[in-house]
Formats: C-alpha cells, sequence, structure tokens
C-alpha cells in the first residue's frame, strides 16, 4: 500500500477516529460529502466509495447514474472542530465511473487533466487567491443583508466583532494545515478578506472549498451568517477574489526574467497575452451567477476592460512590483475571479487561456496606463479595449463559441454548464425587481 494510505490507516486507529467524512464538489462547487467508519476505509481506498451520481448537479444521467468516490490519501486532515471524545477527519476524493477511469463531470479530476496538460510542456501552476466575503446577522431574503459591523479598509476597533470570527477562522484553517497570509477587515461595511499562501492550483483548490467551509461554520457557530455573495449591497464594492498566479519549471520561476524592463519573460508576456484574449470567453466560469456581473461595473473598483498593467488595481491583469531579492516571487494577479465560483473549473480555464498564450505564442498588448476605473464604454472603445462580458447571458454567448473553454472543461461539463445558466438567465429575467416596482409602478 502507498505510504500516503498506510499514514492515513494508522493515524485514524491510533487516533481513535470514529468517523471519516469524503469531500467533492459538484459541477457549480457546492461542497458534498459522503461519511464513511474507519471499518470501510481500506476497501474506500482499494474499491472507492460507490454512489448515485445522477442526484449531484452536472455528474450522471439516470441511465448511468452511479460512480466511485476515490479518497485522496494526501488531503486527510483530522477536523479541528469534533468532539474530542469522537475525532473525525477528511479526505478530497477523486471522482471514477465503475470502470475506474476519471469521470467527465469531476471537476477535481477536471483540473488535475489540465495541470497534466501544462506539465507536459514543463509547467507547474502555482495560485494564491485573495477570498472577500461579507458577515451578517442573518441569511434570510426576506430580511435582508445587515451587517454587523462599520468598519473600513483595515480598519481595527474594540467593537469589531467579526475581528474575533476571522481570528477563530484562521486558526482552525491552521490546523487543517491551510496557511494564511494575511488576514483583515475589507472596504465595505462587514467585508472581510483571508489571503492564503501560495500553493499548486490542485491543494488550493482543495483550501478554499475548505475555507469556504470553515468561514460559514465560525460565523455560525456564533450566531452569524456568511456569505460569499459577489454583491449583496447596491451601493458598496463588491467581494471578488483577487487570484496571483505563476508558473514553475521545476523550483525555477518561469514568469521571471532579470534582463527584461519589467522582469517579465516571455513565457509571463505569453501567459498574459493569453489570458487577456481568451477573458471573455472564460468569464462565465469564472464569474458564474447573474449577481457576479452587478460587481463587474464602472466604478466599483472591479475591472470591467481586458488590460494589464504593472501596479495598476484597475486593470484586469495585474503585474505586482516584488522586492529587489524576491524575483522568484514575480508573479500576475487576475482581478476579475470571484469566490462564488467553483475553483477547480475557474482555475482550468485560465491555465488553458494562459497555456494557449504560450503554445501558439501570443504578442502582449501595450500596457494600460491610465485608472480604467473611471473609463466610460466610449472611452474605452476609443482606446481600443475590449469590455468583459456585462451580464451572464452575454458571458455564457460567448462560452458557448469558445473552444478553449470546450476543450478545458470536456464536452460532458461544458454542455451541462451552459444549460444550467442559461436556465439561471431565464429565471432571472422572469422576476419583477424591487427597483422596477420602486421607478416605474407610481409614475407609468
Amino acid at each position: 500500500m502507498e505510504p500516503q494510505k498506510e499514514y492515513v490507516l494508522r493515524t485514524v486507529e491510533e487516533r481513535g477516529v470514529r468517523l471519516i467524512r469524503l469531500w467533492f464538489t459538484d459541477v457549480l462547487g457546492q461542497h458534498k460529502s459522503v461519511a464513511i467508519t474507519p471499518a470501510e476505509l481500506d476497501a474506500a481506498f482499494e474499491e472507492g466509495v460507490q454512489f448515485d451520481g445522477s442526484s449531484i448537479d452536472g455528474f450522471s444521467r439516470i441511465q448511468e447514474s452511479d460512480v466511485l468516490a476515490m479518497p485522496d490519501a494526501s488531503t486527510f486532515e483530522l477536523l479541528p472542530w469534533a468532539d474530542p471524545r469522537e475525532p473525525s477527519g477528511r479526505m478530497f476524493c477523486d471522482i471514477h465511473t465503475l470502470d475506474s477511469l476519471p469521470f467527465d463531470g469531476d471537476p477535481r479530476q477536471i483540473l488535475r487533466r489540465n495541470l497534466q496538460t501544462a506539465k507536459a510542456q514543463g509547467y507547474s501552476f502555482f495560485c494564491a487567491p485573495e477570498v472577500e466575503f461579507f458577515y451578517f446577522e442573518s441569511g434570510d431574503p426576506a430580511v435582508g443583508p445587515t451587517p454587523v459591523d462599520r468598519a473600513s479598509y483595515f480598519d481595527l476597533t474594540t467593537a469589531d466583532v467579526s475581528s474575533n470570527l476571522r481570528k477563530r477562522t484562521i486558526h482552525t484553517l491552521e490546523a487543517m494545515g491551510i496557511p494564511v497570509e494575511y488576514s483583515f477587515h475589507e472596504f465595505s461595511p462587514s467585508q472581510h478578506e483571508i489571503d492564503l499562501r501560495y500553493t499548486d492550483a490542485l491543494e488550493m483548490a482543495d483550501n478554499l472549498m475548505a475555507l469556504r467551509l470553515v468561514v460559514r461554520k465560525t460565523a455560525m457557530d456564533s450566531g452569524l451568517f456568511a456569505s460569499f455573495m459577489p454583491k449583496p449591497f447596491s451601493h458598496q464594492p463588491g467581494s471578488g477574489m483577487h487570484t496571483h498566479m505563476s508558473l514553475f519549471d521545476g523550483d525555477t520561476n518561469a514568469f521571471y526574467d532579470p534582463d527584461d524592463e519589467y522582469l517579465l519573460s516571455t513565457v509571463a508576456r505569453q501567459f498574459i497575452a493569453g489570458l487577456l484574449h481568451h477573458a471573455p470567453e472564460i468569464t462565465a466560469v469564472t464569474n458564474q451567477l447573474v449577481n457576479s456581473y452587478k460587481r463587474l461595473i464602472i466604478g466599483d473598483e472591479a475591472p470591467v476592460y481586458v488590460s494589464w498593467a504593472r501596479n495598476n488595481r484597475s486593470a484586469l491583469v495585474r503585474v505586482p512590483v516584488v522586492k529587489a531579492d524576491k524575483h522568484s516571487s514575480t508573479r500576475i494577479e487576475y482581478r476579475a475571479l470571484d469566490a462564488a465560483s467553483n475553483p477547480y473549473l475557474s482555475f482550468s480555464v485560465i491555465l488553458a487561456a494562459g497555456m494557449r498564450g504560450i503554445t501558439d505564442g501570443y504578442e502582449l498588448p501595450s500596457e494600460a496606463q491610465a485608472d480604467l476605473h473611471q473609463f466610460d464604454r466610449s472611452e474605452a472603445k476609443r482606446a481600443g479595449l475590449r469590455s468583459l462580458p456585462r451580464s451572464l447571458h452575454e458571458a455564457v454567448g460567448l462560452m458557448e463559441d469558445s473552444e478553449l473553454v470546450r476543450d478545458a472543461l470536456g464536452e460532458h461539463v461544458f454542455e451541462w454548464f451552459l444549460r444550467n445558466k442559461r436556465a439561471e438567465w431565464d429565471d432571472y429575467e422572469r422576476q419583477v425587481t424591487p427597483f422596477e416596482l420602486e421607478r416605474y409602478l407610481p409614475n407609468i
């Protein structure tokens, strides 16, 4: 047996673990779990845990429903919130068919496949996301989002109850082996940010799923509600998930070139060019909700135009300035992404877009010099800037015509995702909103 599996079996026995939770996600990134006892663990490693995939969004059709959850022993961690008298553990799973082949509908397998494609060209993909979210008094839509503080960017007050929530959240994440780099209050009331430390994209996607669960659970334990909704307030900035990323060739940062004016290698320039070229068509995946596009608007501190710049936070792709002795930290930052997306699928399409720029030798356009937050669309058009999609409907239309996204996601998930998002848009179009009632009912 593999050493990692032996370690899990030994730890379960020595620590008296009573339950092991097997985690995975559906296509939309909703957390799923099935629990097994230690007596079933050895068989789960060898044969998987069979379940009805037709009950999971985007998985199997009724006539081919059963799939296998195969635990990834390298992801085993004890759950810090479990009763010490009855310890529990967790592992992420890869989903397989009954023939033991990777299942086409499994987001984790999709990311693994895209990482293997990059690996065949000599590259490993690393990410570090900045995860923004809100704490509210309740999650009841009838009540609406009610902040639990009135603080702003980097504020610290003695009455800031949510700072204690962040502290407990960070302690829980680190107890699960998930390192946190920074944490602070964000701009909007009750808005917070937790930044995770760089690691490879598959581990990071796992860590993001765990983070979302931990943030929500810690808030719930305090009688509050945490939300990763991209835009809960009309007149406050929304929550994004700015993600820093780089490619490595072995232990060498493939984005760094000491002889380049901006210290960017040809690989980095081509990767950025690929991201820019394909950004509109991958946006339905990186920003998958109707609400996501309420954040990507002019003047709201989120990217609107397809552009890149050094240290200019209004650009879609930013190249942060690194310290003189930290060239291994050369990276880019993709600023459109939000935490409501499925991280496995989002990292897959981002990597595919960047790698297409490398393999096809895309040319990097000129750097954006202006503050693009102040550009209206006519100014942007005169400057030759393309816009990101303005709605989920527009984004899905661009995705539908994208050969790159189809290849990155695979036919199974690509077609299901399109159907699901069209249905979401159709439901949204039928709604008569409070804005319409307030604006039109008294006067028309």
